[in-house]
């Protein structure tokens, strides 16, 4: 039997399927990539509560088409990628590492010069589909803090688990996290 949550989001419906992480752990799958309706709509609305900045960043995969409609629709024609490694292009590379509840193993979030320097004194606002644990998001910060840039807001489509009682960060959405039976946990 598959599972689903109905998340309700920016004006639009999407039913997520519930998937495991864990025996004890499961997770409503919020993926951006192919809808864009749900990137215009979520980048409308995450534009309106941001606050002002330079450039906006965010973490290589699910966030590239949600900064880049940010970018768009705010009239920009620049936004950054932390990638999950370096490409040949990339010179003298900054590299922070990252354990996010979505991959597996260890990853590295990686810069370049460029990047930098294009941060470095700047606003920046750091852009996800989802914060979880955090540890993406740190992975960022640590790049934008090497770089210079003066972080001014942290954004997301949803917070998850325990990032909805965070403070620091400017949400949609909560998404709750599910038990094996797709009850939420409590």
């Amino acid at each position: 039997m598959d599972m689903t949550y109905p998340l309700h989001v920016a004006g639009i419906e999407r039913h997520l399927p519930i998937c495991r992480v864990t025996d004890d752990l499961y997770i409503g799958a919020f993926v951006i990539f192919g809808d864009v309706e749900l990137t215009q709509c979520c980048a409308r609305e995450l534009l309106k509560a941001a606050p002002e900045y330079d450039i906006l960043i965010t973490a290589e995969s699910k966030g590239i088409p949600l900064a880049y409609e940010m970018a768009r629709q705010a009239g920009t024609n620049h936004y950054l990628i932390a990638r999950k490694a370096p490409k040949l292009y990339m010179k003298n590379v900054f590299t922070t590492q990252v354990n996010s509840i979505t991959t597996e193993k260890m990853q590295i979030l990686c810069i370049d010069q460029d990047d930098a320097d294009a941060m470095k004194g700047k606003r920046v606002l750091i852009v996800d589909d989802v914060i979880s644990t955090g540890e993406s998001l740190k992975a960022v910060e640590t790049l934008v803090e090497q770089a210079g840039g003066i972080i001014v807001g942290k954004m997301a489509v949803l917070a998850e688990g325990d990032a909805q009682d965070r403070d620091d960060i400017i949400y949609l959405e909560k998404l709750p996290l599910f038990n094996a039976d797709g009850t939420v946990k409590e």
